[in-house]
């Protein structure tokens, strides 16, 4: 039987909203505060605290800017994000792939 260390699993990445979040950003490169909350169903202030974390870690990177003047805010995933999100995944197949 293969081991499995569950605290090998990133805390950060593991919560639904943020997998949600960082999935999102993974498929679609980039996008903005109210197409990601339309998308994941979170409330506004849930959503704005998972994602400052996500940006406080590195894992996301902010544009701020005005259109038609209204602020919009677009994230995107960093490197540093693809690459943890990569080793989340990998966690996670090694987990379904253990043998009993």
């Amino acid at each position: 039987m293969t081991e499995f260390d569950y605290q090998q699993i990133d805390d950060l990445i593991h919560s639904r909203i943020r997998l949600s979040i960082i999935a999102l950003l993974v498929s679609r490169g980039e996008a903005t505060f109210i197409f990601i909350r339309e998308k994941i169903k979170a409330t506004d202030g849930n959503l704005s605290v998972q994602l400052r974390k996500l940006e406080d870690a590195s894992f996301i990177k902010t544009k701020k800017e005005f259109v038609n003047r209204k602020p919009v805010s677009t994230y995107s995933i960093t490197e540093k994000g693809k690459n943890s999100f990569g080793e989340y995944v990998k966690k996670i197949e090694s987990l379904l792939n253990s043998e009993e």
